[in-house]
């Protein structure tokens, strides 16, 4: 029992790189602001339906939560985008990141209590639920976090019960015909691409693909047994699913795929020293171009002092010769 403990233990709190913290960080909440401003823009007519429309979440309804009105939505809406813009530097991140945390999970109760609930947000849900709690980290730091790695691995089973889940909720409501159904070709043919049209003329291609994605959402848990090699390629092929889904039928995820970057090394990805570099490479390049250095300065400078003590020596030369051959005559 103890050595399972240990075990369950180190998985859920394997060290990361607090670079790697600092990078998801930044990515999560310059999200929010984006998703705010526009993939989720929508919500902020919510706050203008009548209030009998409301429809709360469970959550909603344990919650003493308001009503949207347009005073509640926006100011919603207006402390969102410059609170997740400061969440993304890193300061404050528990004060920054619980903030950001409330607003938008109440942000996604409104817009998901109208009758229509999407899982894309889960992870990211969950991502900014247990970010404040990752402690602090600075971009490119290579010492390693238990608390980050929690935060990370919390994560990451958020995106894998994404999948995981919407598999059993199909063969829980749809049962093993739904394998067989017809949910794909009403899909393409309602808001399919012209690459979904023409592989609808594919005898039996909508079939196997319902198959295909029934096995990959059931078996999607095994990206956390796999060697890390194979554990990369198969984020990958998560990744390549949603690229497929989105060249299909323009769905795209992209709250979900954001968080799913918390299987990535995103300590390798490092902008904030990237910028670093590049001003002080720019800085050398001025130096080297647009005028001389402190050294070259120091050395024309001896240079010249050397110049006037030699010309002054041969005024003194100069003076005496002349001073003896007028003696001598």
């Amino acid at each position: 029992m103890n050595k399972t403990v240990t075990v369950l233990r180190n998985w859920l709190f394997e060290p990361v790189p607090k670079g790697r913290i600092a990078a998801f960080r930044t990515l999560v909440y310059v999200f929010v602001a984006l998703d705010v401003v526009f993939f989720s823009a929508w919500v902020k007519s919510h706050g203008d339906l009548p209030g009998n429309l409301y429809q709360p979440l469970v959550i909603g309804k344990l919650l003493p939560l308001p009503t949207p009105t347009p005073l509640v939505v926006g100011s919603i809406y207006w402390a969102l985008i410059p609170l997740s813009l400061a969440a993304a530097t890193g300061r404050a991140h528990r004060l920054l990141g619980w903030s950001v945390f409330i607003l938008y999970f109440e942000w996604m109760i409104i817009a998901m209590s109208y009758g229509k609930v999407d899982h894309d947000r889960f992870g990211l849900l969950v991502a900014l639920a247990v970010l404040p709690a990752a402690g602090r980290a600075r971009h490119g730091d290579k010492e390693t976090t238990e608390a980050g790695g929690w935060a990370l691995r919390l994560t990451q089973v958020g995106v894998v019960c994404t999948y995981f889940l919407a598999s059993i909720a199909k063969l829980r409501f749809g049962g093993l015909a739904w394998l067989t159904g017809a949910t794909l070709t009403r899909s393409f043919i309602r808001r399919g691409t012209q690459l979904a049209h023409w592989l609808l003329g594919i005898p039996g291609f909508t079939t196997a693909s319902q198959i295909g994605i029934v096995g990959f959402e059931l078996f999607s848990p095994l990206v956390f047994v796999v060697k890390p090699k194979l554990r990369y390629a198969m984020v990958a092929g998560f990744y390549a699913f949603h690229v497929v889904t989105f060249c299909l039928i323009t769905i795209s995820f992209i709250p979900h795929q954001v968080a799913m970057a918390s299987f990535l090394p995103l300590e390798r990805v490092t902008p904030v020293i990237w910028t670093r570099r590049l001003l002080k490479r720019g800085g050398s390049t001025t130096e080297a171009h647009g005028g001389p250095t402190a050294e070259e300065h120091g050395d024309s400078a001896a240079e010249q002092a050397r110049e006037e003590v030699t010309e002054a020596a041969g005024d003194v030369h100069q003076r005496s010769a002349d001073g003896l051959d007028h003696l001598g005559r």
